[in-house]
């Protein structure tokens, strides 16, 4: 009877260790998931911050555009007097 106490004890100190170790792996895989999710929220702000960056980049070349074809239509002008 009393090998049978001592192996179901030996087997709880076991599970209740082997269980103490697994929470912990998950607490530093939840702590390195949070960091992802972080990571991934800031990169997606970055990308947002990008598109809009090359939209104005895109206005300002056509305004580039425009004030060179006025500057020619300028110089044009005063070519021809």
């Amino acid at each position: 009877m009393w090998v049978w106490i001592a192996v179901v004890a030996v087997a709880l100190v076991v599970l209740i260790v082997a269980g103490t170790r697994l929470l912990g792996r998950l607490r530093v895989l939840e702590r390195a998931a949070r960091r992802l999710r972080h990571r991934q929220e800031q990169a997606l702000a970055v990308q947002a911050k990008a598109e809009v960056m090359q939209e104005t980049m895109l206005a300002v070349q056509e305004r580039a555009e425009r004030a060179q074809e006025k500057v020619e239509q300028i110089k044009a002008g005063l070519g021809h007097r």
